[in-house]
């Protein structure tokens, strides 16, 4: 495969990187984003 870097980095931040949580969100984080819609909306 060729890729340019565009797509590499991309790639690495997106999939790779191995400080990215996968899986289910917590009841934590469920919370926090809700506050946070109400405070900010949809931007």
């Amino acid at each position: 495969l060729n890729r340019c870097g565009k797509s590499c980095r991309l790639r690495w931040l997106n999939y790779l990187r191995p400080d990215i949580k996968r899986g289910n969100i917590s009841e934590d984080e469920e919370d926090l984003i809700m506050r946070l819609h109400n405070l900010l909306g949809n931007r």
